[in-house]
């Protein structure tokens, strides 16, 4: 009887394996595909854009991706924490989309507010004109628009590991975005014009992605109070740190608009084009892993055990990254064209700050999963002190040391949000012996 239980566990755990090896494979595979047509659209603005203005598409990308941090703050997290309590009932899981949804759109108006008119000031400041200013932060606003929506209705997708149909429409928009932009850009090449290239195909692929929401969650459902409340009890924990992460994460094109130039600008957006490969793991671990670390239970020996697992691979893939730059600089380099060589330290300093930049993100997600935020006086107050301190001591007229200070930076926020899950996991309550 016994051998017989312990061959029961044996090939519970195998399937258990090859169902989780198989899910992995589909959804690297697709991501693969996704995040090359990512590359090579990005490789091809690159080329295909002058200088000047793939300075100006770097800003308004920039931009567009602090905006849409702006408007989440947190909304996001908080719905897939609150929908991991209630994934298996459609009802309740549309009740708890609803209501983030309907936050996003609040908060979105506040972010197009704040956002655009500090964007059309970079433009001018790194002499753009005033009509071409303009056109750009109007080309920004579909994006923008579509950016409020999307990761909020895939979270249902997500909880039920509905991976399938999720990678068919994010393959579709970045299909069409390829398509649409490069061939946009052969004819016109401007920034306005590229960045409607990729708001276009994103407004399509949410309203697919309605409909596959719609499998998981009912999308009949209204916006409930209480679980607003709940959803804005995490933003109001998280918003101060998510304000400043949107800074923080795009810190380096920020510092370089201000004190530096705009072919600075220009060569920092063309090599951080190649360190896209890393939103490859970024995804997968925001699609397989955060989720299913969100649906854990109160279990403190599993929760180290599967952190423990996550930090361990995202480091192996980072030194696997690093690794490849250090020995093939001038391989990498070729791919972005004539005007980019030479930049071989650059290239090396950007890897750095990206992986570093992945694993805190990747961090922060899982750990916002299950609820558990840094009070922002702490966190905030050492991050801004820290950086007082960099901006005081150190010259960032010069590209290599902007590239240096986010490397601190990002090294420094990843010790925090370590150090903050072995404080929470410490004040797990500790198993009851039956």
């Amino acid at each position: 009887m016994k051998s017989l239980t312990s061959n029961l566990s044996v090939n519970g755990r195998f399937e258990k394996w090859q169902q989780w090896t198989k899910l992995v494979a589909v959804t690297f595979s697709a991501q693969a595909i996704i995040q090359l047509l990512g590359l090579l659209t990005g490789i091809l603005i690159v080329r295909l854009l002058p200088t000047t203005e793939y300075a100006f598409y770097t800003l308004a990308n920039t931009m567009l991706g602090t905006m849409t941090v702006l408007a989440d703050g947190g909304i996001s997290s908080g719905v897939m924490a609150q929908g991991g309590k209630v994934w298996q009932d459609r009802e309740k899981l549309g009740v708890v989309i609803a209501s983030g949804l309907k936050l996003r759109k609040i908060f979105g108006i506040f972010s197009l507010l704040i956002s655009l008119p500090v964007l059309f000031y970079l433009l001018v400041h790194n002499g753009a004109t005033l009509l071409s200013s303009c056109f750009i932060v109007l080309a920004i606003i579909p994006s923008f628009f579509a950016a409020l929506s999307d990761t909020l209705l895939e979270t249902a997708s997500k909880l039920h590991q509905g991976i399938n149909k999720l990678q068919k429409n994010q393959l579709s928009a970045g299909l069409g975005r390829f398509v649409l932009m490069i061939g946009s850009l052969l004819v016109i090449p401007f920034t306005s014009v590229a960045i409607l290239g990729n708001g276009i195909p994103r407004m399509w692929a949410n309203i697919q992605l309605r409909k596959i929401s719609a499998e998981y969650a009912d999308p009949g459902q209204k916006s409930d109070p209480a679980i607003e409340k709940e959803i804005l009890a995490i933003v109001k924990r998280s918003l101060p740190g998510a304000i400043y992460f949107c800074v923080s994460g795009q810190i380096t094109i920020w510092l370089i608009s201000i004190f530096g130039n705009t072919q600075s600008i220009a060569h920092v957006g063309a090599l951080s084009r190649l360190t896209t490969v890393l939103t490859l793991f970024t995804t997968l671990f925001g699609t397989l892993v955060v989720p299913r670390f969100a649906r854990l239970p109160e279990q403190k020996k599993l929760l180290i055990q599967r952190f423990i697992q996550i930090e361990a691979a995202l480091f192996v893939i980072s030194s696997i990254v690093i690794v490849i730059v250090m020995l093939f600089p001038a391989q990498v380099l070729w791919v972005l064209g004539k005007g980019y060589t030479n930049l071989n330290k650059e290239m090396l300093l950007i890897t750095i700050s990206s992986c570093l930049a992945m694993l805190a993100g990747v961090t922060y997600s899982v750990l916002v999963s299950r609820g558990w935020i840094i009070k922002p006086v702490i966190n905030l107050t050492i991050n801004i002190l820290f950086q007082i301190l960099l901006v005081v001591t150190m010259d960032l007229s010069k590209t290599t040391n902007v590239l240096m200070f986010s490397i601190v930076d990002f090294l420094l926020a990843f010790i925090i949000l370590i150090t903050y899950f072995i404080y929470r996991v410490s004040k797990l309550p500790k198993p009851t012996v039956s």
